[in-house]
């Protein structure tokens, strides 16, 4: 009985460790990815960019000022990474919006850009709020991670 209370103990031990290798693995997979959110009106811009586990936002439609740059928890960061895990990078151009308020202003328009390995993915149009539900955990994760200063 001791003996299988070991050994079952060893198998925990041993599997829990090789699940953490995986997500180390992943997270340096994924060094180099830069994600981009953009939403915009005719009133309202705002780009949010994601790389090495920082985020910068402009409200700048012509690059002019300096984004605000924040630094990017490590938890938040691995969040966001496993959930991008779970995307179809060469899907994202057939992902159709859920809504249509973008078309009479009453939504921004936004859309999501993933550059990973020296290729761009991109979203068509969708509404700002109301993402495809294939991205949709990614896209409140970025909206989230911004945090505006007051």
């Amino acid at each position: 009985m001791r003996i299988l209370s070991l050994l079952s103990v060893l198998l925990f031990v041993l599997g829990s460790c090789s699940s953490q290798k995986k997500a180390i693995s992943n997270n340096n997979k994924m060094k180099d990815i830069e994600i981009q959110y953009e939403a915009n009106t005719r009133g309202f811009y705002q780009k949010l960019v994601l790389k090495n586990a920082t985020i910068s936002s402009t409200k700048d439609r012509n690059g002019i000022e300096n984004p605000i740059v924040q630094k990017v928890s490590e938890v938040d960061w691995n969040t966001l990474i496993q959930e991008i895990n779970k995307v179809d990078f060469e899907n994202l151009p057939n992902l159709k919006a859920p809504t249509e308020k973008r078309f009479y202003d009453g939504a921004a328009i936004a859309n999501l850009k993933i550059i990973y390995n020296g290729k761009t993915y991109q979203t068509s149009d969708f509404d700002h709020g109301f993402p495809p539900m294939e991205i949709k955990r990614v896209v409140e994760i970025v909206n989230l991670l911004f945090k505006p200063e007051e």
